[in-house]
């Protein structure tokens, strides 16, 4: 079982910063595909980036040009970096981890992430 440990949830002000950590095993974090989803009270969850093994990358929409998903080799972690962040960014926010062939994917705990206006 792929184990996922997220971290750097918390309560920010709107405009304000945060980044998000998630680290796995070494084998998991080098052959998988990594990422982010968020789930807000009484909504699905939805993907918000993701990092493939060759470094591309997919943004939701909402949060293009303002989250920054990377990835760090050396520490087998993938970092969520949030900017200029929103009310409606708030959310328990799921480290993502899947093989680029199977179609499922393993879920962190979740860390909560609150902005307020």
């Amino acid at each position: 079982q792929v184990h996922l440990v997220e971290s750097g949830g918390g309560l920010v002000q709107a405009g304000g910063s945060l980044r998000l950590s998630c680290t796995t095993s070494h084998n998991t974090f080098t052959t998988n595909i990594m990422g982010w989803y968020r789930q807000a009270p009484g909504k699905q969850r939805d993907l918000v980036a993701t990092i493939a093994i060759d470094d591309t990358t997919n943004y939701a929409d909402s949060v293009k040009g303002r989250f920054t998903i990377s990835r760090d080799n050396a520490k087998d972690t993938v970092y969520l970096q949030m900017s200029s962040l929103k009310p409606e960014d708030t959310a328990v926010y799921y480290c993502y981890s899947r093989r680029p062939w199977s179609p499922v994917a393993s879920w962190g705990q979740g860390t909560l992430v609150t902005v307020s206006s």
